[in-house]
This record gives structure tokens, sequence and C-alpha cells, in this order.
């Protein structure tokens, strides 16, 4: 019985979703090749392991798909390859995880990011996936795909994982973005996600404050509100407790030019109980440092958004506590931030991720426009996408 040959798979660019796609793909059925423009592979998702690598996070999948925006348009894929479903496979190419105290899986203790890289890579190798360096993909013609070093390629299918816009020194840049707007697929602006937000701050809490953390707080903005903790720093505020509030500050900020945020010094304590608090006989600065155990900075904030009267009413003052208003005028830089949203439109793509005006392109990772805050959601999303492409295609006749 004569074999049918195999088909062809151009892998676009060399991130995460890439990577866990090459690794993934049934090579039995597949030759598979990744032109990468970088000399190496994985330049972010090394820099992601900078002070800490987190793969995942551990909460209920159920929860897990409501952190995403839009949380509909992941939910498959993460309920299929889920977080449990990433430790597990993770572990069966030698790196084993655990769950730290804030729910976030990490490598075992003394394994670094690069071992984690070159166990994917070498899966990756493996399953004989062929991998071409130096090659940045500028436009296609009809059925070719053109780059930089003048090769011209066809293949029968081409998935795409170029990344978004942010940290350009890993080859991250979005200038791809042009060549997708020209085919006539539907495309947005990048913008930045999980950044730093500025705002204005008085003068003498700024100069006697940067650099120092507020701890074990909960932000809101709009429908959403997230406990962790930031730094205030000359430009505002950063950190994962502002983070995970990206798509609201960012749509607010785009509405009507500033956001507002709602800052809890004390999720733990009703609004009585502090009020209640506030009303035994001392000093004002002692009763909130013994009695409601805030930080110094949290009272000069406080107390820089107050005038005297207001911060020696103990009603107004157990509301600011609470619930104290801060104007973002603007998100940090997109090559500051951790990660964008744009790229493709989700409507350009169908529910397997495959371009709808272009039958065998895909798309897949942070180049479409889907968001999620640090904490191993992003790194979670690429993986299951990838994982998911992979397991349809060689389902695919």
């Amino acid at each position: 019985m004569n074999r049918l040959p195999k088909k062809s798979i151009a892998i676009i660019g060399g991130g995460a979703s890439a990577l866990f796609f090459a690794a993934s793909i049934d090579t039995s059925k597949y030759s598979a090749t990744i032109y990468e423009k970088n000399k190496s592979l994985g330049r972010k998702f090394l820099v992601a392991g900078d002070g800490g690598f987190n793969l995942t996070h551990s909460e209920p999948i159920e929860q897990m798909i409501t952190r995403y925006t839009p949380s509909n348009f992941l939910e498959e894929a993460l309920v299929k390859y889920d977080n449990v479903y990433f430790q597990n496979w993770l572990s069966d190419l030698g790196i084993p995880t655990f769950i730290g105290s804030s729910k976030r899986v990490y490598p075992e203790k003394g394994i670094k990011p690069i071992e984690v890289l070159n166990a994917i890579l070498q899966r990756i190798k493996e399953n004989k996936v062929e991998i071409k360096y130096e090659q940045t993909w500028t436009g296609w013609k009809n059925d070719n795909l053109f780059f930089n070093s003048k090769d011209e390629v066809t293949a029968d299918i081409v998935v795409f994982a170029l990344g978004g816009a942010s940290w350009k020194v890993t080859g991250s840049d979005g200038s791809w973005l042009t060549n997708f707007k020209n085919a006539g697929i539907k495309t947005f602006p990048f913008e930045a996600s999980n950044c730093a937000c500025e705002t204005i701050w008085e003068s003498r809490f700024i100069h006697n404050n940067a650099g120092q953390p507020l701890k074990n707080i909960a932000i809101k903005c709009g429908d959403l509100e997230q406990k962790g903790e930031v730094v205030i720093t000359e430009f505002g505020l950063e950190g994962n407790a502002i983070y995970a509030l990206s798509p609201n500050i960012r749509t607010q900020i785009s509405v009507q030019e500033n956001a507002e945020i709602y800052i809890d010094f004390k999720p733990t304590l009703s609004l009585e109980i502090i009020q209640k608090r506030l009303g035994v006989q001392g000093s004002r600065s002692r009763i909130l440092k013994e009695k409601i155990k805030l930080s110094k900075t949290a009272i000069q904030l406080i107390k820089s958004k107050l005038n005297k009267i207001e911060f020696l009413d103990d009603a107004v003052l157990a509301t600011a506590i609470k619930s104290l208003k801060l104007q973002l005028i603007n998100l940090a830089p997109i090559d500051e931030a951790i990660s964008t949203v744009g790229g493709i439109a989700i409507s350009s793509l169908t529910s397997s991720y495959e371009i709808k005006n272009k039958p065998n392109y895909y798309c897949i990772g942070e180049m479409v426009d889907w968001d999620a805050p640090t904490g191993g959601y992003l790194l979670q999303g690429s993986f299951s996408m990838g994982r998911k492409l992979a397991a349809s295609l060689s389902l695919k006749k």
C-alpha cells in the first residue's frame, strides 16, 4: 500500500504559541517547519521568566475562563487543554511544577526558564520539526510566502504565531500587521495591556513615597476588581492589582480620556468596622497604624486626597480607606507593557483560528485580539490555542 505524501505546514514565528503547536503537531501526517526572525526561539518566553517563571494559574478552569477578554473566545481550548493538562504536559517533559501561595504555578525550585525552554525545544526536535532562523516574513502573494532572505515558500497550511507588539527587543514588534490589513483581513491597532498606568501625584506625596508598595489592597475599575499589590512610581501605579484592570482602564481612557479607579486599602475589613475603630480616643495617625494597620504610604496617600476637615471626619475617612478615588490619565508605552491587545480581529477567524477569507491560514497566540492578566493566564492561553490547533489539524483530511 502506497503512503500518501505528507502535507506541509509553515509556522511563522517562534514564540510561546508556536512552540506549543510545533511540539504537538502530528508529524506522521505533516512535515512542519518553523520560520523564526531571530537567531534563537522563545526570546520573549525567557524574558517572561525574569523574576520567577509563572507558567499558569491553579484556580478552577470555570473561574479561569472569566479572566480572559472576551471570555468565550478561548473557552473551548481552555476547557479541553486546561491548567491541569498543561502541568501534566510539562511533567511529561521532565518539568515538575508546584503551586505557590498565590495559587500561581511555577517550575519546581531550581529549574530555570532556559531549562523549561530547552525541554520544549527537545520535544520539538523529537517531533522532527525543522527550524529555520533569521527568516523574517515580509508578506505573501497568492499562496507564496516571502522572507527577507528572498526565499519564497509554499506550504499546504500556514500557521502564524507572530506575537504582539510589546518588548521589541525580543523581536515582537507588530510590524506584520500591515500585511494582514492589506490582504483585507480585519485588524485592530495594538494597545498596551498589563502595564503601568499614569496618574498625577501631589508633589510632596510622590517625593516621599516613590518606589513604595501598597500591599494587600483591592482596586476596582468599572465592574472589575482585583486584589494584590501595586508600587507607587513617579509615572503612576504598577503591579498585579492594576495590570488585571487593563481592559476597563483602557476602555475608559479611550472614551473619556481618563479612567477612575477606587482603592480599598483594607479588603478584609467592613466600612462599619473601620468607622468603629476610628471612633476610639487617640492620635489619628496612631489609630490608622495600630488599629487599622495602614502603612505609612497608604496614610500619606489618603491624606493627599482629603483636606484636614475630611481627614478628621470618621465617616469620610472610613469611606476613603475603603474606596479612595484616583484618576488615571494614560497607559504606559506599548514597549514597556507586558502584553498587548489588538492585532487580528477575532471576527476574522473561525473557531479553529482559521482566517475566514484565506483558507488553510491560521493565527494563534498574542497576535490575535484577546486579553488576559498576568499570573500565568497569558502563557496558558497560548498553550491551549497551540494544542487545540494541533489537534484539529491532526483530524483534518
